[in-house]
């Protein structure tokens, strides 16, 4: 009698065991619509750790349900690193789903089309993610030649990884390479990998027929981007971008400095289109009124529409044109002609 009383005793237990356990498993600490906790799982962390942390943080009931249920399921070793947004009315087979899932928590980031390496790195200070020095330190700073500078380090090389940077002078940054479009990123994702992406973006965009098409054309890939990056500071439409692409491509093949303003503001770093005499003169290879030829390299990061029509330029009679504040763009086949519109339009 004694035997059958422990025995059922056990059961009872054993029952009692199993309904816990399922309790805790499946129902949540809190119903809809609960609390949010932020958790970040550290690389390297086990399923003892991770399941600490989830305790400290009140999202589980109890630590031997959430070993019990991964161990189970065989997911211990599958619980991946990085930031969650987790809430105390999910279960424990919600949370491990969206560890085992890698469904981290994230943020957009915009990159404009046109913005350079400074406005970046201003992007990047100001949403609190990395310091100017960090950005730079990886992309290589604005209008640097690195063979002319002591002690300072040059931009990190990421040719093993794209081969189009292979054609891009060493001693020059990054710039005109970071694509400018909207990023999703893990919050907390290292700088170093948000550049790879944007460059792996750049690679994706430049398709094998626009570089069978820049190789036909005896052109590099780093002379479009120069020239593309010239294009998006100084016109806004597709199709005013390809005749102004005609333009200054047929001003190099005649000897004929390029004389783009926006090359002059990269260098004042103002934030306005007016451009000074004075400002022409500055001694620099990135002055296309001092120098004939491209620049020393990209004053901005083009977006598509630029590449483009780097790439496919539009021939035309003009030789020159004049950006208008609306966007609008007034072409003229000689000198006078332009001179008579900057009188019309431009206001003093």
């Amino acid at each position: 009698m004694k035997k059958l009383i422990s025995f059922l005793v056990l059961i009872i237990l054993l029952i009692f065991f199993v309904f816990y356990s399922l309790a805790n498993i499946y129902i949540p600490l809190h119903s809809s619509p609960g609390d949010e906790r932020i958790v970040n799982l550290e690389k390297g962390q086990g399923s003892r750790e991770i399941t600490s942390l989830l305790k400290k943080e009140g999202l589980i009931k109890s630590k031997f349900s959430f070993l019990l249920y991964v161990s189970l399921k065989r997911k211990s070793d599958k619980l991946q690193s990085g930031p969650y947004s987790l809430n105390t009315s999910m279960n424990i087979p919600q949370i491990v789903e969206k560890l085992v899932r890698g469904d981290i928590l994230k943020e957009k980031i915009t990159i404009v089309e046109g913005w350079n390496l400074k406005d970046i790195s201003e992007y990047f200070e100001k949403r609190g993610m990395f310091s100017a020095k960090e950005f730079f330190e990886k992309t290589g700073s604005p209008g640097i030649d690195y063979r002319k500078v002591k002690n300072l380090a040059g931009p990190k090389d990421f040719s093993q990884d794209f081969n189009f940077i292979r054609e891009k002078p060493i001693y020059i940054g990054l710039e005109g390479y970071l694509f400018p479009d909207t990023y999703e990123i893990a919050m907390g994702e290292n700088l170093e990998n948000i550049i790879q992406r944007m460059l792996s973006n750049f690679d994706s965009k430049l398709k094998k027929e626009m570089r069978e098409e820049i190789q036909m054309q005896g052109k590099s890939i780093f002379e479009i981007v120069t020239m593309a990056s010239l294009i998006e500071k100084e016109v806004k439409t597709l199709e005013d971008k390809k005749i102004v692409s005609g333009i200054l491509w047929k001003r190099l093949r005649v000897g004929m400095p390029l004389q783009v303003d926006a090359t002059i503001i990269y260098l004042t770093g103002k934030r306005t289109t007016k451009v000074s005499i004075e400002e022409t003169q500055i001694d620099s290879p990135y002055n296309t009124y001092k120098n004939k030829g491209l620049p020393f390299g990209p004053i901005a990061n083009p977006g598509l529409d630029s590449i483009l029509a780097a790439i496919y330029p539009q021939e035309s009679k003009y030789f020159y044109y004049l950006s208008m504040p609306d966007g609008k763009t007034i072409f003229s086949k000689t000198l006078k002609e332009h001179n008579l519109a900057k009188a019309k339009y431009l206001k003093p």
